[in-house]
């Protein structure tokens, strides 16, 4: 009996869970990825296609990783009055660095560092992070949670017929409904 016992095991031992799980949560991040060039880019940025139970069990990681990367957004903003426009390594940025600014720009920048170092924990992958907190994180601001939608699809694997399902992103390819409008006849 497996009372008590959270989570799919998916037909592997823990540490090559482990790694699919981090996988599948780092690709649904790089899909998002803008430098790509054209033929490398996804048809839709911030979908994969999955098996269902594979789907379900990566949702959470996905949606921790973007809550934590959302919470460190002020810290950015706040470590931007305190940042300076040289370049490294010219007299300019010297000066800031031995500045008393500098450590006021470290100490505010200290939540975003942990975030990245938390979030490089959960994902394993350096890009993926980058991304997530560039492009992902800004988007969901003002979302209090629910960042993902896994929709199941109608077709099978090939290979095995296990259920498949997109696990994508929310917001970018929602499906706008239209209200039916009912046809105006002239008065008599």
């Amino acid at each position: 009996m497996r009372h008590r016992k959270r989570g799919r095991v998916l037909g592997r031992n823990p540490a090559h869970r482990k790694a699919l799980l981090r996988n599948l949560a780092s690709a649904i991040f790089l899909t998002e990825d803008s430098t790509l060039p054209d033929e490398l880019k996804p048809k839709v940025p911030g979908r994969i296609v999955t098996t269902l139970e594979k789907a379900k069990e990566v949702r959470p990681t996905v949606e921790r990783c973007v809550t934590i990367a959302k919470k460190a957004l002020p810290a950015t903003e706040a470590a931007q009055a305190f940042a300076t426009d040289a370049k490294r390594g010219t007299a300019a940025w010297e000066s800031w660095r031995k500045s008393d600014q500098w450590k006021q720009w470290a100490a505010a920048r200290a939540p975003l560092v942990n975030a990245k170092r938390r979030v490089f924990q959960i994902l394993g992958d350096k890009r993926a992070v980058s991304i997530l907190f560039s492009e992902i994180a800004p988007r969901y601001v003002d979302r209090p949670g629910g960042y993902t939608r896994i929709v199941r699809l109608a077709t099978p694997r090939l290979g095995d017929a296990g259920t498949r399902a997109i696990l994508e992103f929310v917001g970018k390819q929602d499906r706008v409904r239209k209200t039916a409008t009912k046809p105006q006849f002239e008065a008599e």
